[in-house]
């Protein structure tokens, strides 16, 4: 993932230049990952329409990316503002935050997490869209914690509690699978 950012940053200056097919490389390399991380947030039913409005998004404000080495995390930052409004917008948002705001300040475990369970617990939405944002930059997108809290504008130990809950929550529905 990381030997990508060269040459998205190649894409993003030729872009930036008014290269229409540097720009549409650039959003065919972003998408698939930006529409994994919206089905996360938002549902499989809502992401393909939050993803036009983000990729839109991009599109529009990337004359003012300054430095193109950081794209993949501006797009993410961008993707996640327009799922959250779009949560907003539903009411959906304010009734799933309050459980994940409860967790504060736990350490970050350093252990790995299967990507299939993980699509399992975000697909079952059984954990707020602000920790699913969390496990899937982290873990899906393989972003370092602070990398998560500079995408999504908010403390590292925000991060880390979001991870923990998490985590926990994976816990607890494999643990009930086993049962």
């Amino acid at each position: 993932m990381r030997g990508d950012r060269g040459q998205e940053a190649l894409w993003v200056l030729r872009a930036q230049c008014g290269d229409r097919a540097a720009l549409e490389l650039l959003l065919r390399q972003v998408q698939r990952s930006l529409r994994r991380y919206l089905v996360s947030l938002v549902g499989a039913s809502d992401a393909d329409d939050v993803l036009q409005d983000v990729l839109l998004l991009i599109y529009r404000k990337l004359t003012w990316l300054r430095d193109p080495e950081l794209f993949r995390p501006w797009a993410f930052r961008i993707a996640s503002r327009t799922a959250f409004r779009h949560l907003g917008e539903r009411r959906r948002w304010s009734e799933q935050i309050d459980e994940c705001l409860s967790v504060d300040d736990v350490a970050a475990t350093g252990a790995a997490v299967d990507e299939e369970r993980l699509d399992q617990l975000l697909a079952a939405h059984q954990i707020s869209p602000a920790c699913a944002a969390v496990l899937t930059l982290h873990f899906g997108e393989r972003m370092p914690l602070a990398e998560v809290a500079a995408v999504l504008e908010i403390p590292l130990g925000t991060v880390k509690s979001r991870l923990a809950y998490g985590l926990a929550a994976l816990r607890r529905r494999l643990g009930d699978r086993r049962s």
